[in-house]
């Protein structure tokens, strides 16, 4: 009798189990989609995934494979964080890391030459360079552009847009992309006089949100002065 109950008692717990669980949707933002490319319309749903006990929805099994593979890069970032210690190279080959910044606040965008929407929004990059340098603001392009011509491809680029913030290149083992958990580009990152990231962008950024969040915290930071 007593082995008739357990066995009875594990049929019925999964189906508990079961029922408490939220019905999958129809239609959902792919979470994958809604980070890499700013996707803001729902979308057939064709795979889920649970992760700290909430769920995640994907327009394909292949969105689902990829957030699986690094759920903490696709879920909301936090804020303040530390921001990892990242080696650099300028285009004369030099090493440059942000600790070379340190004491100021560092505007970092990572983009490539091949890269439409990177391009376009370098000019209002340069016109944050023009506004806040003398501020307290360091605005430096991070490319991600790779392959043993990458210097050669960046400068011709560069011959061809007016930019005079810094240009690095993100070509050590270790790239400084990967640390970020960059998903998509361009990926734009705040970081604070104490090496701190405090905000950040990604996909189709909004100038004016970068603008109105440099320009609060130099605010908080010169009167703290």
């Amino acid at each position: 009798m007593v082995l008739l109950v357990l066995l009875a008692g594990l049929l019925i717990y999964p189906a508990q189990i079961a029922a408490q669980e939220e019905p999958v949707p129809k239609k959902a933002l792919c979470t994958v989609c809604a980070l890499k490319g700013g996707e803001t319309e729902e979308e057939k749903v064709k795979a889920h995934s649970n992760h700290a006990g909430k769920a995640y929805y994907f327009c394909s099994a292949d969105c689902k494979v990829e957030f699986d593979a690094d759920p903490a890069g696709f879920l909301p970032p936090v804020f303040p964080r530390p921001a990892p210690a990242v080696v650099f190279e300028t285009l004369g080959g030099a090493d440059r890391s942000l600790e070379d910044f340190k004491g100021k606040m560092v505007l970092l965008d990572f983009w490539a030459t091949w890269c439409k929407p990177c391009v376009e929004m370098m000019p209002q990059m340069q016109a944050l360079h023009d506004t806040y340098v003398d501020k307290g603001l360091v605005v430096a392009g991070v490319s991600i552009d790779e392959g043993e011509d990458r210097v050669k491809k960046i400068e011709k680029f560069l011959r061809k847009v007016e930019v005079s913030y810094p240009i690095l290149s993100d070509a050590k083992q270790n790239p400084a992309w990967h640390q970020f958990n960059v998903k998509a580009i361009p990926a734009v990152f705040l970081i604070d006089e104490n090496s701190q990231v405090v905000a950040q962008w990604t996909g189709k950024v909004e100038h004016q949100e970068i603008r109105d969040e440099i320009a609060g915290r130099l605010a908080v930071a010169g009167k703290k002065q």
